[in-house]
């Protein structure tokens, strides 16, 4: 489906001399002198590239539609991961850098989305939350109470967060895999 250059929001789809690329970020501008267009910050979802397009109102682009399927996360070989469609049982080996920095917070058995562009996957989706366990917490520094103080933990991933001060060793959070902060205790 064709967009006009001033439609692109960040997320979309955009197939993009030849390749397939997704919207990070946008800024409209309207210069004193010429037409108004859209920057547009985009990353090429095949092999990572990044990119700054200008977008004038009067261009037009292709708007990719993805489709999604369901797979579970298996297990790790090498640099490869193995996921299994729910419904066929039939397995796919994807490269782990495929997930980026959340790659540290697949588990075993996890649901995950595989979004497919003309039947190849592009992108693995993890849950936006997910449940971890604190293996180190440092001590809280007394009388830092006046403002909302976190402190450094470490996750039984490896993943280093800040956490509240009543946070200790031992205890199972959950955390936002994207934006890599703590969200709660778990249940």
């Amino acid at each position: 489906m064709k967009i006009s250059g001033v439609d692109i929001r960040p997320g979309n789809i955009l197939e993009y001399e030849g390749g397939i690329w997704k919207v990070a970020k946008i800024q409209h501008t309207q210069p004193g002198k010429g037409g108004a267009y859209m920057q547009v910050e985009m990353k090429n979802l095949q092999d990572g590239r990044k990119t700054n397009v200008r977008f004038r109102s009067a261009d037009s682009v292709e708007k990719v539609r993805l489709d999604t399927q369901e797979y579970q996360f298996l297990y790790e070989d090498g640099d490869m991961l193995v996921f299994m469609d729910q419904n066929t049982y039939e397995q796919i080996m994807l490269p782990s850098d495929l997930l980026g920095d959340a790659r540290p917070f697949l588990q075993d058995g996890m649901q995950v989305k595989l979004e497919l562009w003309e039947e190849k996957p592009i992108s693995v989706e993890l849950p936006q939350q997910v449940e971890a366990e604190i293996v180190e917490a440092d001590a809280v520094v007394k009388g830092q109470t006046a403002s909302s103080s976190y402190k450094p933990a470490v996750l039984d991933n490896g993943v280093r967060i800040m956490v509240p001060p009543h946070i200790e060793s031992g205890t199972r959070i959950v955390v936002d895999v994207y934006e890599q902060t703590y969200v709660g205790k778990a249940s």
